[in-house]
């Protein structure tokens, strides 16, 4: 079923993921203290947010994904959007 999937048959996987996830958010916090020192790490926070968003849209409409993790996936394609936003309005002082 979807609401109740099958326990995780590759744990390091799971780990991995939470330790990546983890890591991106302290990269957000690092940019929001200097976004034009770290301009460019607003590029792979980009693809960070766009590949999680893609990733559940398409499992979404493939019926594999509860509701609930669409609305996930939107709000980070919106903040993906911010980025991209934040990235063309931050001045390039290198």
């Amino acid at each position: 079923s979807l609401d109740f999937p099958p326990a995780i048959t590759h744990p390091e996987h799971y780990y991995g993921f939470i330790g990546v996830a983890i890591a991106f958010q302290i990269v957000f916090l690092i940019i929001a203290r200097n976004p034009v020192r770290y301009r460019l790490m607003i590029i792979p926070s980009v693809i960070e947010k766009f590949s999680f968003a893609i990733a559940i849209i398409i499992l979404y409409l493939q019926d594999r994904v509860p509701t609930i993790l669409l609305g996930f996936g939107l709000m980070d394609l919106s903040l993906g959007i911010l980025f991209i936003i934040a990235f063309l309005k931050t001045p390039n002082d290198l």
